[in-house]
């Protein structure tokens, strides 16, 4: 729980967003098109960067065919398009490399690691990318095209129409993630992966795992066995807690990368370590473990930074979840270490980031990393507040201009696990209360004063869990913030506006409601 700071009141600034409503054509806030109508090509979210509408729509019948290049990725984002569409039509949408119908193709062209192109008309829908990703992204903007009953897992009616005209789309930035704290309150392998599907809907591309707390160490490691089996015994309030095996992470990181999400795991260091005090005495400046913790207070933990035992603890625990981790990053947390002095929170991580570097992967820290000397090329992720002090974000800055990539998760804007209103049942108010427009009504490219735009990444919406128990209360508490999140990492800048976007957002409800996704129905949006 990150509580240093109070919010203070901005105003909010309310652009038009004519150019989106433009070219979703005119239609009712928040209502489906009627029976027979195609969706609006633009009502989409996160908002394409171009959409061109014209021309006839495209139906999908039980003649349609998922045509597919010979290539084993694109064949393999086809499967995944049948799967979601062959429930509610009952079509046998035959993936195939030949015939009619929806052909995802992979080219050459203007569209980087993750961008599409997705032109429809009576002959059928073409999605084209240079990558898997992108074909993947562009799947999801034809979800989104077809009716909510898409998404149900019996046959529905349809007709299932597809706009004609075409989207070009590239995102923003290449950082747009959602972290969910597994150590507070576990989550089973399950429950993460219904995150993931629920993620890859708006183009998330960064799952970010906070396996280790004070209340629960979540990953198993054969090198200090009892971190997972002892410190992974309990979680906020006293339950069982949990953890998961070495195959289960695996499946996790499979999972995710078959959506096209990285996972990012993070060990939070030197703070944040009770449950690997308690679980290993020698750990500890005085040798005594202490108790496990099920509360929910911060900064009272610390590894020992004096002892040479802790950075052999560090190196085994890198080593071994690198070797399970196949992308770019590793996260040493960093934060609220109020029992480490600063002299020893330098000296801490002057040891921990070469032994990251050592292991091939890239450092990433929550942004009080910047109070030591980040590692070159590690990204820093800030959860500070409008009213953070100048100070403060001056030092964020200041790393910023010097190398150290930012990655933006204010926690008045985008920490999931505020409240909405006063009267919400679950999450703090520690960083203030976040409707869905102050959430959604910022902008990453011009928030951090002084941080050149070139060193801002993108975004990443944190869910913290003390209060947090099972996926309907994960899934109240992201939607509908989350989709605005997704949007501020993907979309231009220019296409940025409350007034177009708590329209698109309305028809996002009946989508939800379809997938079985518990959402706040915040009275902003004209659902």
């Amino acid at each position: 729980m990150r509580r240093h700071h109070r919010t203070t009141p901005r105003m909010t600034r309310i652009l038009g967003s004519l150019l989106l409503v433009a070219a979703a054509g005119a239609f009712t806030a928040g209502a489906a098109p009627a029976s027979g109508e195609a969706t609006p090509l633009g009502r989409v979210v996160p908002a394409p960067a171009s959409v061109a509408p014209g021309g006839s729509p495209y139906r999908i019948t039980d003649g349609t065919r998922i045509v597919v290049d010979d290539s084993r990725e694109a064949r393999r984002v086809g499967e995944y398009l049948a799967d979601v569409l062959r429930p509610s039509t009952g079509y046998p949408l035959p993936v195939t490399s030949h015939g009619r119908g929806v052909r995802l193709r992979l080219a050459q062209g203007p569209f980087g690691a993750e961008g599409y192109r997705l032109d429809s008309g009576r002959g059928g829908v073409t999605i084209t990318a240079a990558k898997p990703a992108g074909l993947f992204h562009g799947v999801q903007t034809l979800r989104q095209l077809l009716p909510p009953a898409v998404e149900k897992d019996s046959v529905q009616p349809g007709p299932w129409l597809v706009a004609g005209g075409t989207i070009t789309d590239t995102p923003r930035y290449g950082w747009r993630g959602a972290m969910l704290d597994v150590s507070r309150h576990f989550f089973t392998v399950d429950q993460v992966k219904r995150y993931i599907d629920q993620l890859a809907l708006y183009k998330i591309n960064k799952l970010h795992l906070h396996l280790s707390d004070d209340q629960g160490w979540r990953i198993a490691l054969d090198s200090w066995p009892r971190l997972a089996t002892y410190g992974g015994s309990t979680q906020v309030g006293g339950g069982p807690g949990g953890y998961y095996t070495k195959a289960d992470y695996r499946e996790i990181v499979r999972y995710a990368s078959s959506r096209f999400l990285e996972v990012v795991p993070e060990i939070d260091m030197p703070g944040h370590t009770n449950a690997a005090l308690a679980s290993y005495a020698e750990l500890n400046c005085d040798g005594v473990a202490p108790p496990l913790y099920t509360g929910t207070e911060v900064g009272f933990s610390s590894l020992c930074v004096g002892k040479e035992i802790t950075y052999d603890f560090v190196d085994d625990v890198v080593r071994e979840l690198v070797a399970l981790t196949p992308g770019k990053y590793l996260h040493i947390g960093g934060d609220e270490a109020h029992s480490t002095s600063h002299e020893d929170y330098v000296k801490f991580m002057d040891r921990v980031q070469p032994i990251v570097a050592e292991y091939g992967k890239t450092v990433i820290g929550w942004h009080q990393l910047t109070g030591a000397t980040p590692a070159a090329g590690a990204l820093a992720q800030y959860w500070g507040l409008d009213g953070t002090s100048a100070g403060e974000k001056e030092q964020v800055a200041a790393a910023a201009r010097n190398g150290t990539g930012i990655i933006l998760s204010p926690a008045d804007r985008i920490y999931l696990d505020m409240k909405y209103t006063a009267d919400t049942p679950l999450g703090l108010d520690w960083a203030g209360l976040v409707e869905v427009k102050r959430s959604y009504d910022w902008d990453p490219g011009n928030y951090l004063p002084g941080a050149p735009a070139s060193a801002i990444r993108g975004v990443e919406a944190p869910l913290w869990t003390e209060t947090i128990t099972k996926s309907d209360d994960i899934e109240y508490m992201a939607f509908p913030r989350l989709a605005g999140v997704a949007e501020l990492g993907w979309s231009p800048a220019s296409t940025h506006g409350w007034e177009g976007y708590k329209v698109r957002l309305a028809a996002q409800g009946a989508r939800w409601e379809a997938l079985g996704i518990n959402y706040y129905r915040s009275p902003q949006v004209p659902w």
